[in-house]
């Protein structure tokens, strides 16, 4: 095992994968830009190194400025990238093997072939995994795009073929949207990723997203640690994962689970990784492959006791999976909220600021993974993400019902966050039956913003109760005018429907 592990990430993923070093008794080396020099991970490291700029193309994304850190620490043998950032970029593997340091992940190569939504597709059409019909190429004549459309049948996605998150993602039903699609994703690849080439292939409509969870080590064992659905989602970004899913069966998870493993052994791949599926009318789709831990990781930890995150780091210093597929083993059911601090009545726009009032929840089967504390300020640079509420029951039903319980506990004030959204579809019917898509939050939007109104309400009214006991007055009139300005933004809102 390393001696020593630099992250190079920040927050509560950070945290995450400093918890995992102190428990393999390996030291770890924390980087922070100037935005995050009070940031609570940076204390909770054995070592921490500044990185001045916070901009992230000057700090975080700097790979000279991280490879120099890592030598200056005295010997960090390792870097592990958590996620974001540079977790999906091949130049810091091929920097880590010219300074003889160890990448916690996949090879640059198979970080680069997977980035690429061209490539990748290419690789799992010929490894045997099911792939959604489109072109094989870049899209760079229109004409030749708009046969190519017709050909598939509209509606048509146009995607950006480096990078992820959705961004640039256009759905088309008509030839006359498709010119100004292209070029639109074109100029949003083209300013993101430094890559214009854009791809089409047919949309499908209100599919499941599903994905599962890899290991694989450089012995030749390769597992799927069971998987995830994923299908709450805004701006094809998740907000809500829980494992497993609603609709799975023995029978579907050993199918689907194969198909990840085939994906993952026909390119080589090591570390953890997640193949992601679409899944619609009882067939699945190879969507893409993250070459990295995921931001949903704990879901599947929690059904399964297997800590990905020390798999990680056991793989990358030479080890054997400690698992093989039998010993995965799903237990119960998980739901993670991401907590953003955004406002979800105003398109979930970002709203970063200094907490001023926070108590976190706890009790049975509740598990936070978090990287903020009281009077802490939310930077403006980087990922609105506050923290990770994940909750474990027996079945669906309780694990969603500690949900709903850990949310009324959680307090966040001074930012805007999203636990009104999240109290809200864990009351939700469509949500509570698991008739689930990737267009739920769209479909069911007015009714989900009425109940946010609803529950901004009653948080106002329960803030008043406290008043006496437990705040003086200017506060509780301070948390109130917040609680109130939600419910401003909303009939704002109103207005401009």
């Amino acid at each position: 095992m390393f001696d020593k592990v630099l992250i190079a990430n920040r927050g509560e993923i950070a945290i995450r994968i400093m918890r995992a070093c102190r428990e393999l008794d390996v030291k770890s080396v924390a980087i922070y830009s100037d935005a995050d020099k009070t940031s609570l991970y940076t204390n909770y490291a054995d070592e921490r190194y500044a990185l001045g700029n916070p901009s992230p193309s000057k700090s975080y994304l700097n790979i000279d400025k991280i490879m120099d850190i890592a030598i200056e620490s005295g010997g960090a043998e390792a870097i592990h990238p958590g996620y974001g950032f540079l977790a999906e970029n091949s130049e810091l593997g091929k920097q880590c093997e010219k300074n003889g340091i160890t990448l916690i992940g996949p090879s640059g190569k198979v970080i680069e072939s997977m980035g690429d939504k061209i490539t990748s597709k290419k690789l799992m059409k010929k490894a045997g995994v099911p792939v959604i019909g489109g072109t094989e190429n870049g899209v760079t004549d229109i004409d030749e795009a708009v046969k190519i459309a017709e050909s598939i049948g509209y509606p048509v996605i146009v995607k950006a073929s480096a990078g992820g998150g959705g961004i640039g993602m256009r759905t088309v039903y008509e030839e006359d949207e498709l010119v100004r699609a292209i070029e639109s994703t074109q100029s949003v690849a083209s300013t993101n990723f430094g890559d214009s080439t854009v791809f089409i292939e047919k949309y499908i409509e209100k599919p499941r997203h599903i994905e599962f969870q890899i290991l694989a080590d450089d012995h030749g064992n390769t597992i799927h640690v069971a998987d995830r659905e994923c299908s709450i989602q805004r701006r094809h970004q998740k907000l809500i994962e829980e494992a497993p899913s609603p609709i799975m069966t023995e029978e579907l998870r050993e199918k689907m689970g194969e198909s990840a493993i085939k994906a993952a052994e026909y390119i080589n791949y090591t570390s953890a990784g997640t193949v992601e599926f679409l899944y619609s009318g009882g067939e699945y789709y190879f969507l893409e492959m993250n070459t990295r831990i995921q931001v949903e990781h704990p879901i599947t930890e929690i059904i399964t006791n297997i800590d990905l995150v020390k798999e990680q780091l056991k793989i990358a210093s030479g080890k054997e999976l400690s698992y093989s597929q039998k010993d995965v083993k799903v237990n119960g059911h998980a739901v993670e909220c991401r907590i953003n601090a955004e406002n979800p009545l105003a398109d979930f726009a970002p709203n970063p600021g200094k907490i001023t009032g926070y108590r976190s929840p706890g009790g049975p089967g509740v598990r936070l993974d978090s990287g903020v504390y009281m009077n802490y300020s939310i930077p403006t640079f980087y990922d609105s993400m506050i923290s990770k509420l994940i909750t474990w029951g027996s079945n669906r039903n309780e694990a969603i019902a500690r949900m709903k319980r850990a949310l009324s506990e959680y307090i966040i004030l001074g930012v805007k966050t999203t636990i009104p959204f999240h109290k809200a579809i864990m009351r939700n019917n469509h949500f509570l039956s698991g008739d689930l898509h990737t267009h739920f939050v769209d479909d069911y939007r007015k009714g989900i913003d009425d109940d946010i109104r609803e529950i901004m309400e009653e948080e106002t009214e329960r803030i008043n109760r406290m008043r006496s006991t437990f705040m003086p007055g200017k506060k509780v009139a301070a948390i109130s005018a917040a609680v109130g300005s939600y419910l401003n933004t909303a009939k704002n809102q109103q207005i401009k429907k």
